[in-house]
C-alpha cells in the first residue's frame, strides 16, 4: 500500500486512497516543470554553442587561448551542416520536452529555431550547405587576421 501510494504521489501510477482511476502515466506538476527547465536550458547551451561556432573567432581574435575551445565547435558546427546531420543536443532536448509531457519536434536546432527566424521555411541541403560554408567562411576570416597578428607580434618582437 505504501509503495502504490509513493507511485501514485510521484509520477500519478496506481492508485490513490483518495481516489481509483485506471492506471495513467502522468507526471507531478513539479517534475513536468523540471523537464521543461532542463530542455530550456539545453535550448541556451545549444543557442550558446552556435554562437561561438559563428562568432566565436571574434573573441578568439581578441583572446587566442580561446582557440583550444573553439576551434573545435567550429569543426563540430561545420561538420553538422555538410554532412546534413543533428546535433546531438537536438535529440537530448526533445527528449526533456517528452518528459515535460510536450511533443519534440523533427528536424534539428537550426530548422526550428534559427531558419524561421532567419531564412524561409524548410532547410534544404543547399542551405545547409550554405551555413556550413558561412561558418568556415567567418572562422577563416578571423583565424587568418589572428594568425596575421600573432606573426606581426613575432616579427616586432
Amino acid at each position: 500500500p505504501k509503495a502504490s501510494f509513493l507511485l501514485h504521489w510521484a509520477f500519478g501510477i496506481g492508485h490513490s486512497p483518495v481516489h481509483s482511476p485506471p492506471p495513467t502515466l502522468r507526471l507531478r506538476p513539479s517534475l513536468t516543470v523540471g523537464y521543461r527547465l532542463v530542455a530550456d536550458l539545453v535550448v541556451l547551451v545549444h543557442g550558446g554553442f552556435i554562437l561561438c561556432v559563428v562568432l566565436g573567432a571574434l573573441l578568439v581574435y581578441r583572446w587566442p587561448r580561446l582557440a583550444w575551445i573553439q576551434a573545435p565547435c567550429a569543426i563540430w558546427g561545420a561538420w553538422i551542416e555538410f554532412s546534413g546531420s543533428i546535433c546531438p543536443l537536438t535529440p537530448l532536448e526533445n527528449h526533456f520536452r517528452r518528459l515535460a509531457g510536450e511533443t519534440g519536434y523533427p528536424g534539428g536546432f537550426i530548422d526550428h529555431y534559427i531558419i524561421p527566424l532567419i531564412y524561409p521555411p524548410g532547410l534544404s541541403p543547399p542551405l545547409q550547405i550554405g551555413i556550413g560554408v558561412g561558418v568556415v567562411a567567418i572562422n577563416l576570416v578571423a583565424y587568418t587576421l589572428l594568425w596575421r597578428r600573432l606573426r606581426l607580434r613575432r616579427r616586432t618582437t
